[in-house]
């Protein structure tokens, strides 16, 4: 199968289109989601003006822009269509006031946004995430059940996948008629760490039972990078292919990480 292979630019939001381009192109990526945040170098309120020729620099290093993350402002929508960019990823998050409150709440945001997402052609794309957010595919499925099904999107994430104790052979085939990008990053869970010990006395045990997630590189983690693009194959799906460069170790740079993961990543889909 032939993927886009793409990378999540959070670690260099704060760069211009052109610097971007050439770093995630140097690295072997040839497809970006960009952050349209305040704390990024497009923020959702300059998104209409900037986002465009931001999204056209990147695309003369040969980078193309597969989606944003940010909100469902109008404005964005507005600056996705102007810049050519097709998706913008949220997650679905879990108020003080539970589950099924703030499940509700967020599908209401969607059927509002269900009006934008015709009128600028930008679809929205929803991933599970671990903790305090609608954790697993077919909670996200469940959320986006009724939406157009070529508006509404679900971005499949292996890490959060293996977090939620799912498989990518069950959980791909749920998601493949709403699949917009698979999310490749991995994942362990290690113990938290009491006060005055370091990591490496405290391996193998818990504090309480306490544990948390620690982000890996690719080879290392729980997620089976190999299983997830059997699976891919099989269902003959092609679409983007997202590196999120997230790695709780930060002794080894990122860019360092990431080029081994996208050779990683390359062999598990050989």
């Amino acid at each position: 199968m032939t993927y886009l292979w793409s990378v999540f630019t959070k670690p260099w939001s704060a760069l211009p289109g052109d610097e971007l381009g050439k770093l995630v192109s140097g690295l072997g990526f040839s497809g970006a989601e960009v952050p349209v945040r305040d704390s990024a170098y497009v923020t959702p309120a300059e998104a209409e003006r900037l986002l465009p020729p931001f999204a056209a620099r990147l695309r003369a290093e040969g980078v193309e822009v597969i989606s944003v993350a940010s909100g469902l402002d109008e404005p964005v929508f507005a600056a996705c269509r102007a810049a050519d960019v097709p998706m913008i990823r949220v997650m679905a998050e879990l108020g003080p006031d539970g589950y099924t409150a703030s499940v509700h709440r967020f599908r209401q945001r969607l059927e509002v946004a269900a009006p934008l997402v015709k009128r600028y052609g930008v679809q929205v794309g929803v991933q599970p995430h671990h903790g305090r957010f609608v954790s697993s595919a077919l909670g996200v499925m469940d959320l986006l059940d009724g939406l157009p099904m070529d508006g509404f999107r679900v971005v499949w994430d292996a890490a959060h996948d293996a977090l939620a104790g799912d498989d990518p052979g069950v959980t791909l085939p749920l998601v493949a008629d709403r699949l917009g990008i698979v999310n490749l990053k991995n994942v362990l869970h290690v113990p938290v760490e009491p006060a005055g010990e370091s990591a490496g006395e405290t391996v193998g045990k818990s504090v309480g039972g306490h544990w948390k997630p620690w982000f890996v590189p690719g080879a290392e983690g729980l997620a089976n990078w190999s299983a997830v693009f059997d699976r891919l194959a099989a269902m003959g799906w092609s679409g983007p292919v997202c590196l999120s460069g997230q790695y709780s170790d930060p002794s080894v740079p990122v860019e360092e990480r990431l080029v081994t993961d996208l050779a990683a990543a390359r062999a598990a889909s050989a």
